[in-house]
């Protein structure tokens, strides 16, 4: 491709992006760097990003990841109340990890839960990409879990997610969307780092 089709593709995918496009990713990029930091307005900015996803996944056609948002829209006020109050009697909700059988025993689960949503979706509807969307709705549902109890290998579930969503998103014309995932990306990598020096932190004030 030329550089003048580049910079065609390039101007059209600016024209078709939609005010509340911009609004959300703003929104979703501080609720990632908030989320890296463990400040708790993450939530509220994971909150207002969503309620426009919604809308806009839908207007798209892709429903499973519509679906997922109104999923994320009740995860916030939950993560929100979670990193909020005491957990366990505890000062502060602390980074922990899952043993490895949680994870072999979740993965494959949760692939079960794709594959079967994927083909329910693929026959009874118009859903665009019905296996890539479950992909990252349900794998989304499970890893939004993690973000709210603090589970360290949540960023590496998303980096996976993540990166699936860069396709998705850019198969289906929201490019500044898929241009927020590639920044995830490697807003993961340092969100990852930090949860894993305070984890490390953590366990060697307990004497583990």
């Amino acid at each position: 491709m030329e550089t003048g089709d580049v910079l065609a593709v390039l101007a059209e995918a600016v024209r078709q992006m939609s005010g509340w496009e911009v609004v959300a990713v703003v929104l979703a990029v501080a609720y990632l760097v908030l989320a890296a930091r463990e400040n708790i307005w993450c939530w509220a900015a994971a909150f207002a990003s969503t309620l426009i996803y919604i809308f806009l996944f839908f207007d798209v056609s892709l429903f499973l990841e519509s679906a997922l948002n109104v999923f994320y829209l009740v995860m916030a006020v939950y993560g929100w109340y979670q990193w909020r109050h005491l957990s366990g009697g505890e000062k502060d909700l602390h980074v922990s990890v899952w043993p490895l059988h949680v994870h072999l025993i979740l993965v494959p689960v949760t692939f079960a839960f794709v594959f079967v949503t994927g083909f329910v979706f693929s026959k009874t509807t118009t859903a665009a990409l019905p296996y890539v969307d479950a992909f990252t709705t349900w794998f989304g549902v499970v890893t939004t879990y993690m973000v709210t109890k603090k589970i360290l290998e949540n960023w590496l579930y998303w980096f996976v997610i993540d990166s699936v969503s860069i396709y998705l998103y850019i198969n289906r014309g929201l490019y500044l969307t898929a241009l927020l995932f590639v920044i995830y990306l490697v807003i993961i990598v340092f969100g990852y780092l930090k949860w894993k020096g305070e984890y490390e932190q953590t366990r060697f004030k307990d004497g583990v």
